[in-house]
Formats: C-alpha cells, structure tokens, sequence
C-alpha cells in the first residue's frame, strides 16, 4: 500500500489492526503515525485509549498486554511503538499480528532502516495489517514532492521558489515540510508561492543565493556574479566554500551533459538532467557561453577548490579568498 492510499484510507477512518512502518525515510512514517495519534480518537477517548511505547523502554510482552485491551467508551485502542528499531526481540510481535484484537490500533515505527521483509513478523502483517517501506526520495524527485505536498495544501509555487528551497534544505523531508508550514500559517490559501515569499517567511535570500551564483556564471554576467561572491565571502558561515563547490560542480556537470546530449528536445534535455523543464534554458544558455573544453577545465578547478576548502594544498587563504578567486577563474 501506497502513502497516499494510507493516508487517505486514515481519512475516510478506515483502519488497520497492526501498521508496520520501516524505511530510511523517517518524515513518511512520522506522517502515518502522527495522523493516527490525532485524528482516530477524540481528546477525551485519549486519555483511556491511547498508549505511546518507545522501543528502548518497553518490551514484546508489555506491548502485547496493551494491546489486547480492550477500549474504554470508545471503539478503538491506539497504542504507538515509537523507535521501534531498538525494541529488543521484535519478532516475537508475529504472534500478536497473526490475530490482532479488532479494536486496537497497533503502530509500530521502525525507523532509518528498512525492515526484512523475509521476517515472519512482516509477511503476517502483510496479511493482517500493513506493511510500508518508507523510501528515500532521489535529489531529483524533490522539486516535485515540493510542489505535490504545497498543491495538497491549496497552494501553487513557482519552479525558482522550488528549487530555491531545494538548494537551501536538500533532501531533508521534514525540514522542508516545517518551512513550509510557515508559509501555510502566513499566507492565504490559493497564494502562488515565489522566491520572494520564500525570502520573507522563510529567510533564503531571493538575490543572494547559490541559485542565483549559477545563473550569473552560466550567462556570464561578471558584475552579478562578483557582486554575489563578495556577498559570499562577507558570510563565510552560511557560505562555506565546500557547499558552494558542490553546486557549482553540480551545475557545470549538468552544462557538460547537456553539450553532449544529442536530442535537445526541453522533456527530453530535463529528464536527463533531472531538472525542471523551466530551468533547462538555463543550461542551453551556458552550453553557448562555455565550451566542452572550457567546462573540464572548471571541473578539474572545482575539484581543486574542493581539497583547498579541506585544507589540503592551503594554509592561510580564508574561504572568502578561494571563492573569490575561484569565481574570476571561471569567468575568464
């Protein structure tokens, strides 16, 4: 079962007697779980009917006594086994799952790493329950998780104000859904959500960003692009040289890819590069400023910033120094 199914299943208030959450994606299990403790009971059914366990305090035994209690003045019993990763013996639930108590909702998260799914205890809950693997998403695929979890919410957000995020929180699910959850409580549903909302609610500079470093190497735009470094360089700690080679050798790669793509069709040329169409101007744009042997040479510097920025081949240049230097070489 998929995470939309779960969810919507919980929703529509259809449950499950046992829910076995693994993966090493822990913002989907938190999800699932999360939805369950709030919505199945009302606040006062809670307070009789509703037990959190965590994997290192508790054991099989004290879980299975609580879940074959029965509820008070209320239909379901919800009991939640938080890091269940650390739950000693775990196995030993598969008698449990193999007749679990109707009335009681079992969740157990069993997080940052997947579950063997050969296990006795997962090919029950197969059967009884269910089982879901909770899956990292590729650096690709969060730009769309984006827009889907923003559109759930009744919102649009453009493809800059997307991968403006994506450049600032990376892959962290649950990082990017709280930031979101800023603007939600902001700004009015409906709302097209740009860079600059991004600036105000969440702080990412629209103008001074990595995102934007790209664009003006990739046009060749000296002044734009100096006047960002230097930017950069007067902010060392939420600039750090390391971070910024790693998307410039991430977008100077991409240029490469697309020189030597043969069909420069935009859904072709995006998918390949693992963008949004929107940005593929982009790269179409650098392929013309830089020339395939131009861009080795700035993969063989970025790899030479790379070691500088780890201290290996300097010793007193500050990481302002290096990106500025850096920068002029790229550009000339």
């Amino acid at each position: 079962m998929t995470y939309e199914q779960i969810i919507q299943n919980i929703q529509n208030k259809i449950y499950q007697p046992v829910y076995l959450l693994s993966g090493d994606e822990p913002f989907f299990i938190d999800q699932i779980s999360g939805m369950i403790e709030k919505s199945v009971l009302t606040d006062s059914e809670k307070e009789f009917n509703q037990t959190v366990l965590y994997g290192r305090e508790t054991d099989v035994p004290t879980i299975v006594s609580y879940a074959k209690r029965f509820p008070m003045m209320s239909n379901h019993h919800v009991l939640i086994v938080k890091e269940a990763q650390n739950l000693d013996k775990i196995e030993e639930l598969d008698t449990y799952a193999k007749q679990p108590l109707d009335s009681t909702i079992l969740v157990i998260c069993y997080k940052y790493k997947k579950f063997d799914q050969r296990k006795a205890l997962a090919k029950t809950v197969k059967k009884t329950g269910v089982f879901f693997e909770s899956k990292k998403l590729y650096d690709n695929q969060i730009p769309q998780w984006i827009m889907q979890h923003m559109e759930v919410s009744g919102y649009k957000i453009t493809p800059k104000a997307t991968a403006l995020l994506n450049e600032f929180l990376g892959n962290d699910l649950s990082k990017i859904s709280n930031e979101l959850g800023k603007i939600r409580i902001n700004v009015p549903a409906e709302t097209i959500i740009t860079d600059a909302v991004i600036e105000e609610y969440i702080g990412i500079s629209k103008d001074y960003n990595v995102f934007e470093l790209q664009k003006a190497l990739g046009s060749k735009d000296i002044v734009k692009a100096n006047r960002i470094i230097n930017h950069f360089a007067a902010n060392q700690k939420e600039n750090p040289l390391v971070k910024v080679v790693g998307f410039l050798f991430a977008f100077f790669n991409k240029v490469m890819i697309y020189h030597q793509s043969t069909n420069k069709s935009k859904n072709i040329v995006a998918a390949a590069l693992g963008v949004h169409p929107f940005f593929v101007r982009d790269y179409q744009q650098a392929s013309v400023k830089y020339s395939l042997s131009k861009l080795i040479q700035i993969i063989s510097l970025l790899r030479e910033y790379d070691l500088k920025a780890k201290g290996v081949g300097n010793s007193s240049s500050t990481d302002g120094d290096l990106m500025k230097e850096l920068i002029y070489k790229i550009l000339h």
